[in-house]
């Protein structure tokens, strides 16, 4: 499986969340606690939003460990984002590519995944028939993930993203059954247009793999109000994670089963998660 943050709010260096904290995103590439796999060595990726608003993202990819990349480093170093996503992979059986590396892109979207489909290569042919044939050209990899993408925008991504990978899913889940296979879809997922961030978590046999969330901002600050990381982040900063970064006492909280999140201004949101087929 994979490790995979997501990051909305005050603007900040990569670096800062992929290596500056105590169990980072490069600390988990080698010492995950909570994935199936201690390490995740099988490529890297990082997607993430120019300070002037929402656009194009660009996209790092890398096909050794993100430990030792060099270039990760540098770039993690110099570039300030109020939006990103970042991924390292563990490989469920597709080949170690840099077309098979998340985050995915199409237009001013990103999407990354932890888990699986079950037995995809039996499933993949009836999944990928039901892709769009407008948006099929730009799958440019052979993962599970990169499919669920295409069939998340096939199904409405771009204008009801809830109701696009409910359906996604609960495609996932039919096409599985038809073919024998039990328990198909294993799925923690981020996606955003550059301006809402929406992540979720399910999976059909009810034992999702772990996510979490930051807590409020405005309630850290009251609990650490020395703390001068915390000091400078808006209220609306928030973050998405497959593992804790830290051991900061109540900073962070489990993301249901089943359900979904929405990042956004104001007050974000949080609901169950039901697949349904389209």
């Amino acid at each position: 499986m994979c490790r995979w943050l997501a990051y909305s709010g005050t603007p900040i260096r990569l670096e800062e969340l992929l290596y500056n904290t105590e169990h980072s995103l490069i600390d988990q590439s080698m010492h995950s606690r909570l994935g199936v796999e201690t390490t995740n060595g099988d490529g890297f990726g990082v997607g993430w939003y120019p300070l002037d608003g929402p656009a194009e993202p660009a996209l790092l990819h890398g096909v050794g460990p993100a430990w030792s990349d060099a270039n990760l480093r540098e770039i993690a170093r110099s570039t300030v984002s109020p939006l990103f996503l970042a991924h390292i992979r563990a490989s469920t059986g597709t080949a170690v590519q840099q077309t098979n590396c998340h985050p995915f892109r199409y237009e001013n979207w990103l999407w990354q995944h932890n888990g699986s489909i079950h037995e995809f290569a039996k499933l993949k042919r009836d999944l990928i028939l039901a892709v769009d044939p407008e948006l099929y050209p730009h799958i440019a990899g052979s993962t599970d993930s990169e499919v669920m993408f295409y069939l998340a925008l096939t199904f409405g991504l771009r204008d009801r993203p809830v109701t696009a990978v409910e359906r996604m899913a609960g495609l996932v889940e039919s096409v599985g059954r038809a073919h024998g296979v039990p328990n198909p879809l294993q799925m923690t997922v981020a996606t955003t247009d550059g301006d809402k961030l929406w992540c979720f978590r399910y999976s059909s046999e009810g034992h999702s793999r772990s996510l979490f969330y930051s807590t409020a901002i405005s309630a850290l600050h009251k609990l650490y109000p020395d703390d001068k990381r915390l000091a400078r982040l808006s209220d609306e900063t928030r973050l998405v994670v497959s593992e804790p970064l830290g051991e900061l006492e109540g900073a962070w909280q489990p993301v249901p089963e089943s359900s979904y999140g929405v990042i956004q201004k104001g007050e974000d949101e949080l609901g169950h998660f039901e697949p349904a087929v389209p």
